[in-house]
C-alpha cells in the first residue's frame, strides 16, 4: 500500500472528477486545508477497496493495516504522513473519531458484500460510507445546533442513494447490484434483467421508487439544517444542490443510464458552488 504524503494529498481533491473540489475550494484557506486532509483520507479508504488488481484478501489485510495506521496516526506515530497530519486536524476541530472507524467499516462491507437484501441493509452502508464524511465535514464548517449531525446524516443518505442510481450499470459491470433484492422483486426486474442491461417500464419503476427515498432524505436534510447554521454550510449546500441536480437529471431522462451517461459536468458544478457561495456571503 503506497505512502501518501501531504502534497499528493493536497492533490486529491482537485484531480478527483469529485464534486467535493468545487464545494469546497471557496472555503477559507484554513478550512480548506482541513478538508483536503479529510478527503484525502476518504478517497484512500475507499481505493484500497477499489484496486481491481489486488484480490479481496490482499484488500482486506490493507483495510486492516490502514485502520491499525489510523490508530497509530491519531499519536502521531503513523508511517504515512497524511493520517499524522488528519490526526492534528482532528483535533484541531474536535471531530469525533466514530465516523473515520465507521468509515472503515462500509469499506469492509463493500468487501463482505456484493448484494443488499433490503433498504435497511443498504441504508447501513450508506450511512457508513457518506453519512460518517458529513460528520466530519460539519465539525471543520462549524455550526450552533445539534441538529445540523441530522442535516449531515440524511444529506449523505440521499447523495450515496444517488450515487448508486447514477452508477448502476458500472457497478453491475463489477458484479456488484446495491438496488435491494426486495426491491427489484417488487418490481419484477431481475438481476439477469440488470446484466444485460435492459431497459423497461419495471426498471423505470424500480429507480422511480429508489429515487423518490432518495428525494426524501434530500428533504429531511432541508428541514434538520437551522437558518442560522446556513452560511457556515455553504460547501454542504454546495454539494445537495449539486446532487440533487443530478437525481433531477436522472429522473428527467427516466434514469435511461444503460445508454447515457448522465451526469452534471464540471462547469455546471462550479457554477453551483459559486452561486451558492455568493448567496450565503452576500446575503447572510
Amino acid at each position: 500500500m503506497e505512502n501518501i504524503n501531504l502534497e499528493s494529498a493536497k492533490q486529491i481533491s482537485k484531480s478527483s472528477k469529485s464534486s467535493f473540489y468545487y464545494a469546497f475550494n471557496l472555503l477559507p484557506v484554513e478550512q480548506r486545508d482541513a478538508m483536503n486532509t479529510v478527503y484525502a483520507f476518504c478517497r484512500r479508504t475507499d481505493d484500497i477497496v477499489d484496486e481491481d488488481f489486488e484480490d479481496n484478501n490482499v484488500k482486506y489485510e490493507n483495510l486492516r493495516k490502514w485502520r491499525n495506521e489510523l490508530e497509530r496516526g491519531l499519536r502521531g506515530q503513523s508511517e504515512y504522513s497524511l493520517l499524522n497530519k488528519l490526526s492534528i486536524i482532528i483535533r484541531k476541530f474536535n471531530i469525533p473519531l466514530e465516523p473515520f472507524f465507521e468509515l472503515i467499516k462500509g469499506m469492509e462491507m463493500d468487501l463482505q458484500n456484493n448484494r443488499y437484501q433490503n433498504m435497511e441493509e443498504l441504508l447501513t452502508y450508506c450511512y457508513r460510507v457518506a453519512s460518517t464524511v458529513g460528520l466530519m465535514c460539519i465539525e471543520i464548517f462549524g455550526y450552533k445546533n445539534k441538529s445540523a449531525r441530522n442535516y449531515a446524516i440524511n444529506l449523505g443518505l440521499a447523495m450515496q442513494l444517488t450515487n448508486i442510481l447514477r452508477d448502476v450499470k458500472k457497478d453491475a459491470e463489477k458484479g456488484r447490484i446495491y438496488l435491494p433484492q426486495s426491491d427489484l422483486n417488487k418490481f419484477n426486474y431481475s438481476e439477469n434483467d440488470l446484466f444485460n442491461n435492459i431497459y423497461n417500464n419495471e426498471f423505470i419503476a424500480l429507480m422511480q421508487h429508489e429515487g423518490s427515498l432518495a428525494k426524501k432524505y434530500f428533504k429531511d436534510a432541508d428541514e434538520a439544517l437551522n437558518f442560522e447554521d446556513k452560511p457556515s454550510m455553504f460547501a454542504a449546500r454546495a454539494m445537495q444542490h449539486i446532487y440533487f441536480k443530478l437525481l433531477k437529471r436522472l429522473e428527467e431522462k427516466k434514469f435511461d443510464i444503460y445508454s447515457d451517461d448522465i451526469n452534471v459536468t464540471k462547469f455546471e458544478k462550479a457554477s453551483i458552488a459559486v452561486g451558492v457561495w455568493a448567496k450565503y456571503s452576500l446575503v447572510y
